[in-house]
């Protein structure tokens, strides 16, 4: 059967998106008048989600409450937390569940047919059926809840989505950009935070909750996506059977009105916390905003993100410099958001002053008309829009299927356009035309119209507050204190019974008659073969190369592996921000500003980074290399060659000012790392206490690197020539032909053609540099704790299972679904609260369980002391330890890229 053959759905639109190689359809459920977009191709990692528009009316959280709270169960799949059974016993490529500022999507992947389906079910009777209007605990879970443990007890408030979004209004960024959003956008939905703001979701009644439930998640307003190389028809007939049947139309009034421009741009100034005993001093931020046209609009779309690295964010672009040279901030980028109705452009200056703010509008905008009076630099909206078009072409997501990136970007225009779900995936000829518009004045223009003349925008202030969420953490205790004491004893007796029926709630497992409704797949449904490796040796005038025989479609991926183990233990502090300096420094024949628009004009990237093995061979040993990767189709390959040439041996480091900027720079965006991402960093710092690999991360990437950006931000001003001097001592450690490995991705014919470029090429290189021994270390164990103002912490425990005698067994990585996804989830994230939680055993020996935006420290420790008594009372059936099998090949059977393969 074909699709227009179906009698239960109208064909609204058929599109040819060759752009991606696709033929794409527009339906609409006649019954229930649900939207269906289908992307039909051969590519087996299939995609869908069922999305929702979901205006937030208030910022008590209740569309990301929703999110949660309709993945814990439903009436065909009854187990209380079905997305955990799922993530343990499906081959999915991707499983979660994502909150918008103004629609909630629920993305599924997977190769396997069966298991996509087996998702697609969950998934719709989740958000269609779900338990949430039966079990009141299921709201108290995951949204808040009043914590009253006894009579004498103090009274708290716990709840994952209230623990997540305090650590998430405990970043600075995140509290402009939600700050950006209410400014531009006062009289509608997006004034309001879809997440929830901390201080408001406790007033978030059930029945409210519900109320937004009933009103938003029905068919009508749904948005239903299929990607991929599936039965299009099978499916669509099968949706229609067991779920849109069983709904009529309904009038859901979801729209989100255009907001009216301003006479005049408003100015807003608001706090957030730093540390009580933190200087305010270079602290602020600074940002410069405008809503800048519709996303329905293909061109603005594309041509704000050029506009954004030519003018703000490339290295050396006008703007940027212009507020680095006159001293205001110490990194300054733009951001452009397409995915609003109506989008977003801001210039933003991290760690300045609020003094600034007047000279801030001032420089940009001067510059502005600058720009405008002389003209762009074309070389530089050249390189931005290659470097748009390469990734688009490329489509390398990382770990994300294509298929999800591509519907995300399809409900950029098609939430505002049931006829436009395709616009922003048909770019080849926008492209095209964009890049003839650069002979004219047309992006000169867009600057006058949107920036310089346009009055619908603002100016946001972000200043630190020392000791603000300290303080607020202590007027919320009395605020509770308070309201305990206003209630009668009756009122106490109930919150305490309410408190231990959540627990017996949540400490109930699902009973086996309703685990067995969940669908699984079998061990037969696991390959039995890994995926074969394609090393090919080869040999470029003595140089080792090593040839990865995959279709690239026509990129070259080339990585130069320099071996670097004899690095100086003094220097590894040096090594991570080395990195940050080549690519980004003038070279003898090119300014840092000409390079950078160079090497996106010619190639997808040109990038330089430390990588540190564990060595399997030799245990508690690491392998140290720097390598400088490429990405670049054939046309271009001599040109890519030529710039990495001309960083690995023309970089000049004689600019004290540029490399000050560099480092300052890199430390802001380390600062935001260490907030953002503490789980990681508190492993790393605490195994760095007994492992080589981690004190390398840790000096490299971690709290010891930023501490040293601290230090040489100091030296720099006061004996710049001595960090200059170590850093050509690097330089010249680094390359040369002796240390070099080269790793090829692409096919036979494709390599045939690099092969006699990179021996002109890396012939140039210095044939040897001396290579000494290797560094030995005395390491030093110890138990840290690092504050900083957030409202909640990352707790860590490490350790190292070979150091107690044991051996690396694959058994270990089922060990890690295990604890991450049932003792970890149940007594951190459920229990605790945290929005976080795992733990692994790494093949060289290192062990960690780590907690992300968890309120609870004491607790979590004894939770991890408890581990190994869980483990000795591990029991589980034929079906539980299958369901984590397949848990465990999941996230090591997943699709790769060319890229991903060849690495």
């Amino acid at each position: 059967m074909r699709i227009d053959e179906l009698t239960q759905f109208e064909m609204i639109d058929k599109e040819d998106i060759s752009d991606i190689r696709s033929e794409g359809y527009i339906l609409r459920h006649k019954k229930s008048g649900a939207r269906i977009c289908v992307i039909s191709n051969d590519d087996d990692n299939k995609v869908f989600f069922v999305g929702f528009r979901t205006t937030p009316w208030d910022e008590t959280g209740a569309p990301h409450i929703i999110e949660h709270t309709v993945l814990c169960g439903s009436e065909k799949f009854p187990v209380k937390d079905p997305f955990v059974e799922l993530v343990k016993g499906s081959l999915n490529t991707f499983l979660n569940a994502i909150t918008y500022p103004d629609k909630t999507l629920y993305p599924i992947g997977s190769c396997n047919d069966q298991d996509f389906r087996n998702l697609m079910d969950v998934y719709l009777d989740a958000v269609f059926h779900p338990n949430i209007t039966k079990n009141k605990e299921i709201f108290m879970q995951e949204g808040w809840h009043y914590e009253l443990e006894s009579e004498d007890a103090p009274l708290s408030i716990n709840g994952i989505v209230y623990n997540e979004m305090k650590g998430a209004y405990s970043s600075p960024e995140t509290v402009l950009h939600r700050q950006i959003v209410k400014s531009l956008f006062p009289d509608n939905s997006y004034s309001n935070d879809s997440g929830g703001n901390p201080e408001i979701i406790p007033s978030l009644s059930y029945e409210e909750y519900i109320e937004f439930y009933k009103k938003y998640y029905h068919p009508s307003n749904s948005y239903i996506y299929l990607y991929g190389n599936m039965d299009v028809p099978e499916i669509l007939e099968w949706m229609d059977k067991e779920y849109l049947s069983e709904f009529d139309y309904l009038e859901v009034d979801s729209d989100i009105p255009d907001q009216e421009g301003f006479t005049q741009v408003k100015d807003v100034q608001l706090d957030y916390s730093i540390s009580e005993d933190d200087s305010t001093e270079n602290k602020t931020y600074l940002s410069y905003n405008r809503v800048v046209g519709s996303s329905l609009d293909k061109m603005l779309y594309i041509a704000f993100d050029i506009i954004d690295y030519a003018l703000i964010s490339s290295p050396g672009a006008p703007v940027k410099q212009a507020l680095i040279d006159a001293g205001i901030g110490d990194e300054i980028y733009g951001s452009f958001d397409g995915g609003t109705k109506q989008m977003i452009f801001s210039v933003i200056a991290k760690n300045a002053n609020d003094c600034d703010k007047e000279r801030f509008i001032q420089i940009i905008e001067d510059t502005f008309r600058e720009q405008i009076e002389k003209g762009i630099l074309k070389d530089s909206l050249m390189a931005g829009l290659n470097s748009y078009e390469f990734k688009f072409r490329e489509a390398d997501f990382g770990a994300f299927p294509k298929g999800l990136l591509y519907g995300i970007q399809c409900m950029d225009s098609w939430l505002f356009d049931d006829l436009k779900p395709f616009i922003h995936l048909q770019c080849l000829e926008t492209f095209a035309e964009l890049k003839r518009l650069i002979q004219t004045d047309y992006y000169e223009q867009l600057i006058q119209k949107y920036f310089l003349d346009n009055t619908h925008g603002s100016t946001v202030v972000v200043t630190p507050n020392p000791g603000k969420n300290n303080r607020e953490e202590k007027q919320l205790e009395q605020k509770l204190a308070d309201y305990k004491a206003s209630l009668s004893k009756e009122e106490i007796d109930r919150l305490i019974e309410d408190t231990k029926a959540l627990k017996i709630f949540q400490e109930t497992p699902s009973t086996e008659e309703e685990l067995r409704k969940l669908p699984m797949l079998s061990r037969e449904d696991l390959k039995r073969e890994a995926n074969p490796y394609s090393n090919i040796e080869e040999d470029i005038n003595g140089i080792k190369v090593i040839r990865h025989d995959v279709e690239s479609t026509g990129i070259h991926y080339i990585s130069l592996i320099f071996d670097v183990d004899d690095i100086k233990e003094e220097d590894i502090e040096y090594f991570g921000i080395f990195s940050a300096l080549l690519g980004y420094i003038d070279t003898e024949n090119y300014s840092y500003s000409e390079l950078s628009n160079a090497i996106n004009i010619y190639s997808g990237g040109i990038y330089t980074s430390p990588s540190i093995y564990t060595d399997m061979r030799n245990d508690g040993e690491i392998i140290i290399k720097y390598e400088l990767r490429i990405k670049v189709l054939n046309d271009n390959l001599s040109q890519a060659m030529m710039l990495a040439d001309e960083i690995m041996r023309k970089s000049k480091f004689e600019d004290i000012k540029r490399i000050t900027e560099i480092i300052a720079q890199s430390k802001s965006r380390l600062q935001m790392i260490l907030s953002s991402s503490g789980n990681i960093i508190a492993a790393m710092r605490s195994l760095a206490s007994s492992s080589k690999y981690a004190l390398y991360q840790e000096k490299i990437r971690g709290i010891a690197c930023y501490r040293t950006m601290c230090r040489l931000e100091k030296e720099l001003k006061e004996n710049p020539q001595q960090v200059i001097d170590r850093f050509k001592a690097l330089y010249r450690q680094i390359f040369a032909q002796n240390r070099l490995t080269v790793s090829y991705t692409g096919n036979q014919d494709m390599y045939q053609k690099a092969a006699p470029v990179l021996g002109e090429y890396l012939g140039k290189l210095k044939p040897v540099s001396e290579i000494g021994e290797k560094p030995v270390f005395e390491f030093r164990k110890c138990n840290e704790g690092f504050t900083d103002g957030s409202q909640i912490q990352y707790v860590a425990r490490t350790g190292d299972f070979k150091k107690a005698g044991f051996e690396y067994t694959g058994a270990l990585r089922v060990l890690r679904c295990i604890l991450s996804y049932e003792y970890l989830w149940l007594n951190v994230r459920v229990l605790g609260g945290a929005y976080g939680c795992d733990g692994s055993a790494i093949r060289s020996g290192e062990t960690y369980f780590t907690s992300y935006r968890d309120p609870n420290l004491e607790k979590t420790n004894e939770v991890y002391d408890r581990i190994p008594q869980y483990l000795r009372e591990f029991n589980p059936d034929e079906r539980d330890m299958t369901k984590y099998i397949i848990g465990t090949f999941s996230s090591m059977d997943t699709p790769l890229n060319p890229d991903a393969n060849g690495a």
